[in-house]
């Protein structure tokens, strides 16, 4: 029997507010454990929750930006349990009123466009952060009521791949519209993927297991993957998938049992009491909805335009920061975005990774960026000297115009002059022409090699290769 693979996944986005989703507590990452706290965080007694405005205008940014319905009243419910990381015995969050409904994500895999469903978006608070040791756990309080956005999908999607590329995508826009810095391995993004197999052409849905410690994209499509073989395994063996929840282990490249699942549990929501009913206005939906920045779909098809292959464009969106500034080199006046994507995702981040730093760390403007962008394009240098003035830039910040003209490094592209050299060249190198007309190509570069040579390095290649072939015609010619 074959078997379909329905996967669903949720996802806690962290949002980056400067305060807490209910109190004034600041939102903070690395600081001495419980020094980010006020007293509602740590449920003392008469402490009421506010709710924070911005985590609202970034959860209607996000639901916008996920095609979702946005709820004109914002209502929050109780969810009743007992953990030591949740001092309230309860949390707040939307569990009958989200404040997102029925939207969608697109997810380009191969070159085909998936769409997956989002059921709901819903704000919370999150809660403490245990640190188990030998013979005791801690609790740091500091995360405890940061503000959460938990994304929950439809049962959409069927492969590893497409479980990976939904959360890329997800982690895409929050990160594009600000809202988050979508970092797995810090836990302001995570997520739990529920994975079930049904027999291929039914619709209803197998027993399904629930995997977490997903820290990285990549593992992501892992345990997916391994989790469809095992569950296939099972059931091709004649046995049951249990419900249970499972870990990705990344060391032995599997997921292991966490708890067995039976009945589910009853949190016993009900309204928030403390929190009265918020209406939304249309102005306030609008102006969050309006005040949102460029996501990453709106900048693939503006890069596409501009003559970018696939790759070069995912490349480039992988780094928000790195497709604003070649964004903002375009409308400078850049004459090649081929060179420029080049430049910023060769040597640029090649320089950057080596030292640890950011675009913000670089001591020239995007303006000199441009201009050595354009001295290439143009061939007043060429790629080999614009590293070399590169480097300067990279040590003083200085303007590459100026650094040209000081290492005398322009090019000579005057057609008049390079002929003059071509001559001499080919008068000298009668061999080299006879081996081009027998056929053997590597001749041109020699010969392409010995005006650079004679010209100091100055002369145009691409012109002097050009001249070249006008005086010596095709390889090959007289074989």
């Amino acid at each position: 029997m074959e078997y379909e693979p329905v996967i669903g996944i949720e996802i806690h986005v962290e949002l980056k507010t400067k305060s807490k989703m209910f109190s004034p507590a600041p939102c903070t990452f690395g600081e001495a454990p419980n020094t980010q706290t006020v007293p509602f965080d740590l449920a003392m007694p008469g402490t009421m929750p506010v709710v924070n405005e911005e985590a609202v205008v970034y959860g209607i940014k996000i639901c916008s930006a996920m095609h979702m319905n946005i709820a004109r009243t914002l209502y929050f419910d109780r969810k009743n349990y007992f953990y030591p990381d949740l001092p309230k015995g309860f949390q707040i969050t939307q569990q009958f009123h989200p404040i997102g409904t029925k939207g969608y994500v697109e997810l380009v895999i191969d070159g085909k466009t998936v769409r997956v469903g989002v059921d709901n978006a819903h704000l919370e608070e999150d809660t403490a952060k245990q640190v188990h040791l030998s013979d005791i756990s801690l609790l740091n309080f500091n995360r405890c009521g940061t503000p959460l956005l938990e994304i929950v999908s439809e049962p959409d999607m069927h492969t590893g791949e497409e479980a990976m590329k939904y959360v890329e995508t997800i982690r895409e826009i929050v990160t594009y519209l600000g809202c988050s810095d979508g970092k797995m391995e810090n836990g302001s993004m995570r997520c739990d993927i529920n994975i079930s197999l049904r027999p291929k052409g039914t619709t209803t849905l197998g027993t399904k297991t629930e995997c977490k410690n997903l820290n990285t994209i990549a593992n992501i499509r892992s345990a997916v993957d391994y989790e469809i073989k095992r569950q296939t395994e099972i059931l091709e063996n004649g046995g049951q998938v249990e419900q249970e929840t499972r870990r990705w282990d990344e060391a032995k490249k599997c997921t292991v049992l966490m708890r067995k699942k039976t009945n589910a549990i009853d949190y016993k929501y009900f309204r928030e009491p403390n929190i009265v009913p918020i209406d939304l206005d249309e102005g306030f939906i609008y102006d969050a909805q309006h005040s949102m920045n460029k996501l990453p779909n709106q900048y693939r098809a503006e890069l596409k335009q501009l003559g970018l292959s696939d790759y070069q464009i995912e490349e480039l969106l992988k780094d928000r920061e790195f497709v604003t500034t070649f964004e903002d080199c375009i409308k400078l006046g850049v004459k090649s975005p081929e060179t420029l994507w080049n430049f910023l995702m060769v040597e640029i981040l090649g320089y950057l990774n080596k030292k640890e730093e950011t675009l913000n760390d670089l001591k020239f403007s995007k303006d000199y960026l441009v201009s050595l962008v354009n001295a290439v394009s143009t061939g007043k240098i060429n790629s080999k000297q614009a590293k070399e003035v590169l480097a300067v830039m990279f040590e003083d910040g200085s303007d590459p115009v100026k650094i040209i003209k000081d290492k005398g490094l322009e090019q000579i592209s005057d057609t008049s002059a390079i002929e003059s050299l071509v001559e001499e060249v080919l008068n000298a190198n009668a061999q080299s022409i006879a081996d081009w007309q027998r056929g053997k190509d590597h001749a041109l570069g020699y010969l392409v090699g010995q005006v650079m040579k004679a010209s100091h390095g100055k002369a145009n290649p691409s012109l002097a290769k050009e001249l070249i072939l006008k005086k010596i015609g095709p390889c090959g010619s007289k074989k």
